[in-house]
């Protein structure tokens, strides 16, 4: 299943059609066009999730857990919707908070810790903690239908993250320092806890432990600011854990009206359009780029229309003359003006960044003082457009070829890693998408170069 967090601004119109760091994420309404899920509502942890979301006053009627082909595990409609309706109004006392740790037994050993913990440190210990609790937590019926593992890079085997795209692979090396080091600095506090254990502490916070809780947070979490309190740090307090509304699935074309409501102490999903009978109603975590969903979420979507290849500097550089004595000076005017990061490929071709930066740089010497010209996109000769569009072709091709290696790579360790071909099949998603770009790309860069022939 596909999974993430509501947005700051859960505002916004939606359409209907076929076809998740404070990381909260920009969620709209959408139903699929794809074949009807198969309804799950039957198996065992559903109907406890069901009597437990009942005893804290929710009843849904609209939606129930279905499996999906290409999306799996989501919610499904029962009968069609309405434009505007109310599909889920999910009750402040199913939402797992800091209120929530902070009433729980852990909330004394909270307050009296210096220095204050973070808020996401709160709610994965809460979470470790009722885990390791079993049949004891009140919890245990949510608790059971979380995923049991997760996929974004951090929980990815080295020898996989090692196939991802450069400029990701390095954010994914970031991301797993980061939860290194909110796991290591947290040890003193798990330590203080020992007093609610039975068993030492170590072994029930493990790494994997709290890997799993931090990921939990992380990628399923909506939005829901809190007043700042002093026994936590200076951290935004703005996560919730939503049971049942976090089954809800991904499209980047989707869009919904969501927040949570005030007056009814409710998180509320309305509708924006109507919505067919037994569809999968999907919702979407923003305008993100491929990059940004698997690093977060743990996932590619599939003919994503935000999706991007970046171009980085060294391959910027790649194909320009080498006897070019003004290129540094050149690179650093992109880097003053903001024009060396997010230069991409997309479905439509190189995008106007990238170009313009590659103009920029195709500049003859005596043409160099009109470089704020360029920056504001004008045209300085048909010869710097055109070699423009040569250097973007090569640096497209490139891409191709690498990509082309890549998955043929990943072909071969399919056949020998045969335990991590769903972590492999993963990224081989990604970059049989990123392919797709490149040679649409080319196709277009194609085009724009016979205008100059």
């Amino acid at each position: 299943m596909h999974i993430g967090q509501l947005s700051r601004n859960c505002s916004f119109s939606m359409k209907n059609g076929g076809g998740r760091t404070s990381r909260i994420r920009r969620r709209k309404l959408f139903t699929s066009s794809e074949s009807r899920g198969v309804n799950e509502s039957y198996k065992p942890e559903f109907i406890e999730l069901k009597k437990w979301l009942k005893d804290r006053k929710f009843e849904d009627t609209n939606l129930i857990p279905a499996c999906f082909p290409g999306t799996g595990r989501g919610l499904m409609s029962k009968t069609s919707l309405r434009e505007g309706q109310m599909i889920i109004s999910l009750p402040e006392s199913c939402l797992l908070t800091t209120d929530t740790v902070l009433r729980s037994y852990l909330g004394a050993y909270i307050a009296k810790w210096q220095p204050p913990p973070s808020p996401v440190l709160a709610l994965c210990a809460f979470l470790v903690s009722e885990k390791h609790a079993g049949d004891r937590s009140p919890w245990k019926p949510y608790l059971e239908v979380l995923p049991k593992a997760y996929t974004c890079p951090v929980c990815l085997e080295p020898e996989v993250v090692n196939l991802l795209p450069k400029p990701l692979k390095a954010k994914a090396r970031e991301q797993r320092t980061h939860v290194q080091e909110f796991v290591s600095s947290s040890r003193d506090f798990f330590s203080s806890l020992q007093p609610l254990f039975s068993e030492a502490v170590e072994s029930i916070f493990s790494y994997s432990a709290l890997l799993w809780a931090w990921c939990t947070v992380n990628t399923r979490a909506v939005y829901w600011k809190r007043a700042p309190r002093q026994c936590f740090s200076a951290e935004p307090d703005t996560c919730a854990l939503a049971p049942f509304l976090d089954l809800l699935n991904h499209s980047p074309d989707a869009q919904v009206k969501a927040a949570f409501n005030e007056e009814t102490r409710c998180y509320e999903i309305r509708t924006a359009v109507s919505c067919g009978k037994h569809k999968e109603v999907l919702i979407c975590y923003g305008p993100h780029d491929n990059h940004r969903l698997l690093l977060e979420y743990g996932f590619v979507s599939i003919r994503n229309p935000h999706a991007c290849v970046y171009v980085s500097k060294d391959i910027l550089v790649k194909y320009l003359p080498s006897t070019d004595k003004r290129m540094n000076q050149k690179i650093s005017i992109l880097e003053d003006h903001d024009f060396i990061e997010n230069l991409t490929f997309g479905w439509d071709g190189p995008s106007w960044r990238l170009l313009t930066a590659l103009k920029l740089l195709c500049l003859e010497a005596e043409e160099l003082t009109c470089w704020k010209k360029v920056l504001i996109g004008e045209i300085i000769s048909d010869t710097n457009e055109k070699t423009s569009l040569d250097i973007a072709q090569k640096i497209c091709h490139y891409f191709i070829k690498e990509s082309k290696a890549v998955l043929q790579k990943i072909s071969h360790m399919k056949d020998e890693e045969v335990a991590l071909i769903n972590q492999l099949t993963l990224v081989e998603t990604l970059w049989t998408e990123e392919l797709k770009i490149l040679q649409a790309s080319a196709e277009t860069l194609t085009s724009l170069q016979t205008a100059f022939t």
